[in-house]
C-alpha cells in the first residue's frame, strides 16, 4: 500500500455538512460526485496531504444510508492508495483478508476501489483504490 488516499465520513445532510467542513477547514471541496453505482453523493476536501471525502446516501437502501441509521454519522472507512489493486487484493486474500468484491469497480474521483469487510480488519472497514489510468 501507497499512502492513506482518503478518510470517509458518513454524513445525513450534504449541504449542511459541506458548509461545517467549509468553516472547519477553511476550504472549500475540490470535487463534488454522484456515484449512481453506490447510491451516494460525494464531496472531497483537501488540506495539505490528507484527503477528506463525505458520503451521503441518496436511497434509503444504499450502503451510507443503512451505515447511518446502524451507526449514526462519522467516520466510515480509511481509503489506502495501491499501485495495482488487483495484485493488492489477491494478496489480501492470500493473508485470510474477507472482500467485500469479487473484482475492483469504478468509484468517486477516478478511482477503482475495492473494499475489506470490517469484520477481518478490527471492526474497520478498509478502501483500496487504484487511479483509472
Amino acid at each position: 500500500m501507497v499512502n492513506v488516499e482518503h478518510i470517509g465520513i458518513a454524513v445525513k445532510n450534504f449541504g449542511e455538512a459541506n458548509a461545517l467542513y467549509f468553516k472547519l477547514l477553511g476550504v472549500e471541496p475540490y470535487k463534488t460526485e454522484f456515484v449512481e453505482s453506490e447510491a451516494v453523493n460525494t464531496s472531497f476536501f483537501k488540506v495539505g496531504g490528507t484527503k477528506i471525502e463525505l458520503l451521503e446516501g441518496t436511497t434509503p437502501d444504499s450502503a451510507i444510508s443503512k451505515f447511518i441509521e446502524k451507526r449514526g454519522e462519522g467516520i466510515h472507512h480509511i481509503a489506502f492508495e495501491v499501485e495495482d489493486i488487483l495484485a493488492e487484493m489477491e494478496r489480501l486474500r492470500g493473508e485470510g483478508f474477507m472482500l467485500l468484491n469479487e473484482s475492483p469497480k469504478k468509484g468517486a474521483d477516478n478511482k477503482l476501489v475495492c473494499f475489506v469487510h470490517p469484520k477481518s480488519a478490527n471492526g474497520v472497514l478498509i478502501e483500496l483504490t487504484q487511479e483509472i489510468r
